[in-house]
């Protein structure tokens, strides 16, 4: 199925869009981050990748984004920056739902380390405990899985394999 904003019958090319130019500065999109995030991002890294300055006001507008960049230049960050953007301003405004807001897909094998480094790590950095993060995988047990259910995570985490 094409995505909402492409033309029926629009070729491939057509569908998409390359970003070539990202935000302006630093600040400029550290001024787009909920408050308590651009002050962590800001104190933890100092500045944004190449990659990010490009995603990242992608993802914080809501567009469907893909970034190909090289390992260890924030990629999965630049993701879940619009993610903790988005759960900080529902906390902030009382309408944090009950309900799951972003589905991460991790291969089994980086599963827990993607868990611990890309989530809860800048989780606990953050000190936003308000935020629930939760893995399902063929090996979680009926009371997890029943447990999710009653109050499912804001962020689930899986593998392609249990998606």
């Amino acid at each position: 199925m094409p995505p909402r904003h492409a033309k029926p019958d629009a070729s491939f090319s057509e569908q998409f869009s390359r970003i070539e130019k990202g935000a302006e500065s630093d600040a400029a999109l550290l001024g787009q981050l909920h408050p308590e995030l651009a002050a962590w991002f800001e104190k933890r890294f100092g500045k944004f990748s190449h990659g990010q300055h490009l995603a990242v006001p992608e993802v914080l507008a809501g567009r469907s984004t893909l970034l190909s960049s090289p390992t260890g230049t924030g990629k999965t960050l630049a993701a879940f920056l619009g993610v903790f953007d988005e759960l900080a301003r529902r906390r902030d405004a009382k309408t944090l739902p009950d309900s799951i807001i972003a589905i991460y897909v991790s291969p089994l094998r980086a599963l827990a380390y993607d868990l611990q480094k890309n989530l809860q790590g800048p989780l606990d950095e953050l000190g936003w405990d308000f935020v629930r993060v939760s893995s399902r995988t063929g090996d979680t047990s009926l009371k997890d899985r029943a447990a999710q259910k009653r109050k499912p995570p804001h962020i689930l985490v899986t593998t392609p394999e249990s998606l």
